[in-house]
């Protein structure tokens, strides 16, 4: 993990999952992953778009040519998978969604609408971000 995501990380959770600058007004998870091949664990800080009782993900990686290591992980993961929001860890239910997969498209168009930096990473790359909607269990 990056020292920039490090960085992020530690600020979440000394001010109990709220961040500024860039992020201030949004919210923001911690999504913990387990690589598939290394069974190590993994925290990404992301962007989550919220979608009636759930959030919305995006794997955009910042417009990178590639899907970033989160998504593989959590395609080959079973189970729920572990996400802090706020000052609670908990485990969501979760989809990945490809690009032309139904439903694909009103989710994305949520997420961009949220994160209006979406424009900047479409034109980085030919790539279209899969999204993931990510549903808290009870």
């Amino acid at each position: 993990m990056s020292s920039w995501n490090d960085n992020i990380i530690e600020t979440f959770r000394a001010n109990d999952g709220v961040l500024g600058g860039p992020w201030e007004g949004k919210t923001t998870v911690l999504l913990h992953t387990i690589g598939p091949k290394s069974g190590k664990e993994y925290v990404y800080p992301l962007v989550a778009a919220p979608d009636g009782d759930g959030y919305v993900l995006c794997a955009s990686m910042g417009g990178a040519p590639n899907d970033p290591q989160w998504v593989k992980a959590l395609e080959s993961a079973t189970g729920p998978a572990t996400v802090e929001i706020g000052t609670d860890t908990v485990k969501a239910d979760y989809t990945v969604v490809r690009p032309g997969a139904e439903g694909w498209d009103r989710l994305y168009g949520l997420w961009k609408a949220y994160w209006p930096d979406a424009a900047e990473y479409e034109k980085k790359t030919d790539r279209k971000f899969p999204v993931i909607r990510i549903q808290v269990r009870d």
